[in-house]
């Protein structure tokens, strides 16, 4: 083994002692190029850049306010149209993903992002095919129903119990990358714009790179072939029938009913995106503002994955019970530092004021614009501390990737249905400070409701029967694995 190699796996290793893998079974890790491309890291690292590629240019677009449109309100109804069908196809999406694999349901995710973003170009050539992007919105909606439960089962399959707080946040880095780059063409593009939208050139870059996006997929490995670091393979996830695996939704709540305690947290974990990107970004500043801004925000966003997951959640010197509680206290102070902050912006005007012809927006060059834009970036270090908490909590209940596709499918489809109702509310024109007030509410709500799950079903180890799907009423859902992985302190 190279000594790169060495140094590669070290990184994303841990003893056996921390991996709790002492009692599974151990495969010899491939060596060489070999050793290279089958390592968990690398394999983490080429699903956060097709992130990078689709979600993170969709984001990037939306982080501009109504897709970088002068009338945001196409963007907010094909926004409700994808998180509408979002929500209902993520509830099923882990079983396709269970029947398909997920390199294959990876793939399929990924072509409704190029989609998307042709249909403002589109507009942009034809202002009045504002229905091309609703459209377009209800068939990515679909589409990333199934690009983020595959990710998710990858995501939180392949490291070991110690490593999930790193994984997650490498891979939270790599894919907010995409909101980074993309951020920066449409500021450098239109930074000497006048006009209120951005231009065809930036709709062609992002497309390019989510057609990059598209093919990047074919490139990866087959997770059945993947062994984590400690040696320990990743449990194999066998394909019954449509009708078995359906089944499996009710088994993975039956076995695991604690994780309803979540559904709040994750029904509130993409419902603030509206108020930060519409009704702050977009109703407040310049189009090359909205730019800066954009890319302020999803930097940070690699920052705070990076601090909560691996300074808090990984910490070795404490016990994963220890490290769960911990989680919860930063998120939940976060809450409210932005909330009270965005609280003294937002009382000062209102949706009328700020979409009637000629009204003043804030610019970079304006006295006030250092303050406003501060408020973004700690937007970005809470949502990134949000998700990457909710992945470690699901991670931290089982390491199966049926089980884990079960959940992540879960946590996309209420994840959807919150932002499906915010966007179309959005659309309805309701008032900013409304908007505001639901979103302070739900993501207090979703702690609150987290914190006895956290208490209750978090353990310092993994138990056998939260490995895997278990047999009920005689129908074998998924095969277990040989032994239980464990996490000792």
């Amino acid at each position: 083994m190279s000594d790169a190699q060495a140094d590669l796996d070290k990184l994303g290793s841990s003893s056996s002692e921390d991996s709790g893998s002492q009692r599974a079974e151990i495969f010899e890790r491939p060596s060489g190029w070999r050793g290279y491309y089958y390592h968990p890291i690398t394999q983490v690292s080429m699903l956060g850049f097709v992130c990078f590629m689709c979600p993170g240019m969709f984001n990037a677009l939306t982080g501009l306010g109504g897709g970088g449109q002068v009338n945001s309100t196409d963007q907010a109804n094909s926004s409700a149209g994808v998180y509408a069908t979002f929500a209902f196809f993520g509830f099923f999406s882990g079983t396709v993903n269970n029947v398909i694999g997920p390199r294959k349901t990876l793939m399929l995710g990924t072509w409704g992002y190029s989609l998307y973003i042709s249909s403002f170009l589109a507009v942009n050539i034809h202002p009045g095919a504002g229905s091309f992007v609703v459209v377009s919105g209800v068939i990515l909606g679909i589409c990333a129903a199934f690009l983020w439960t595959a990710q998710g089962s990858m995501m939180m399959a392949y490291p070991t119990e110690a490593q999930k707080g790193m994984y997650i946040s490498i891979f939270w880095a790599i894919f907010n990358l995409g909101g980074v780059v993309g951020s920066a063409v449409a500021f450098g593009s239109n930074f000497q714009s006048t006009a209120n939208g951005v231009g065809n050139g930036t709709y062609v870059g992002f497309l390019i790179l989510t057609l990059i996006g598209v093919a990047l997929p074919l490139l990866m490995a087959d997770p059945n072939k993947m062994i984590r670091t400690d040696g320990t393979r990743v449990n194999q996830v066998r394909h019954p029938s449509w009708k078995t695996e359906f089944f499996s939704l009710f088994v993975a709540l039956k076995t695991d009913p604690w994780v309803i305690l979540l559904f709040p947290m994750f029904y509130a974990s993409n419902y603030f995106y509206t108020w930060q990107f519409n009704d702050y970004n977009g109703a407040l500043f310049t189009i090359r503002a909205r730019g800066l801004n954009n890319f302020m925000y999803w930097t940070s966003q690699i920052f705070g994955s990076i601090f909560i997951g691996y300074f808090i959640l990984d910490q070795k010197r404490l016990r994963r019970r220890a490290r769960a509680f911990c989680g919860w206290i930063v998120v939940f102070i976060m809450i409210f530092i932005v909330h009270v902050w965005a609280y003294f912006y937002q009382k000062t005007y209102t949706r009328a004021e700020e979409t009637a012809t000629g009204a003043y927006k804030i610019d970079i060059v304006d006295k006030n614009y250092p303050a406003h834009v501060w408020l973004m970036i700690f937007y970005g270090f809470l949502d990134s501390m949000w998700q990457t908490y909710a992945y470690w909590l699901m991670g931290a209940m089982s390491n199966d990737p049926a089980k884990l596709a079960v959940f992540a499918g879960f946590y996309k489809s209420l994840q959807s249905a919150g932002a499906a109702g915010v966007w179309a509310a959005d659309g309805a024109s309701l008032p900013y400070m409304n908007i505001f007030l639901s979103t302070w509410c739900l993501t207090v709500a979703g702690m609150i409701f987290a914190a006895p799950m956290v208490y209750i079903r978090v353990r310092d180890h993994t138990q056998l029967e939260d490995e895997t799907l278990m047999h009920m009423e005689g129908v074998e859902m998924i095969e277990p694995p040989v032994a239980a992985v464990t996490e000792k302190a």
